[in-house]
């Protein structure tokens, strides 16, 4: 033991620099370990919302999109594809969309908040196959109906707007997922934003 004299300001500097680096230590541990917690940067992208370009559609054009990971279909419909909507009424399974299928600006006739436009996720109702869209084929189907939906796995069909027709297996409506149009030319799926 010695019988040196104790520098206590030495002391005080060796206990604060220690102190120091072994905060500056537990936040470089921290920081990463807390970040982990977050979603990745594909996770953040897989719901984010998705804009699509429709200007350049032509009518009885079908795009196709993802977002969420699904499919989602947007269909500018020609004047004689909206005069159908009428005609199969009687057919229907859920003509007036009372289903919780879309959101509240889409609960009309033609299931849109434009009705040149229809916007749906491409999933069958039934068992989550993925239906095909036809356009006059549908009317060897569908008598007085030129376009429409049909999922070949197990025979069901939706008019242009997505409503399903009574007597097949799918239970519901396609759905129509939150959307707005950004401006004529851009629509914003995934929010029910401002309208344009």
């Amino acid at each position: 033991m010695s019988n040196a004299p104790v520098d206590k300001g030495r002391r005080r500097f060796l206990t604060v620099a220690t102190s120091v680096v072994g905060a500056a230590g537990a936040v470089g541990v921290a920081v990463p370990f807390i970040a982990s917690w977050n979603p990745s940067e594909r996770a953040k992208n897989a719901g984010a919302p998705v804009e699509v370009n429709i200007g350049k559609a032509e009518p009885g054009q079908l795009i196709r999109v993802e977002w969420r990971g699904q499919p989602v279909w947007i269909v500018r419909r020609t004047p004689e594809m909206l005069e159908s909507l009428s005609l199969v009424e009687d057919r229907l399974r859920d003509p007036n969309s009372e289903e919780p299928q879309q959101p509240e600006y889409a609960e009309n006739q033609y299931r849109s908040r434009r009705k040149e436009y229809f916007v749906a996720v491409g999933i069958c109702t039934h068992l989550g196959c993925s239906p095909q869209y036809l356009e006059n084929e549908f009317a060897e189907q569908v008598e007085g109906v030129n376009a429409g939906f049909f999922c070949p796995c197990h025979g069901s069909r939706f008019d242009i707007a997505g409503r399903v027709f009574a007597g097949v297996p799918a239970p519901y409506n396609l759905v129509v997922p939150p959307h707005y149009y950004l401006d004529d030319e851009n629509i914003r799926i995934g929010e029910d934003g401002e309208q344009a």
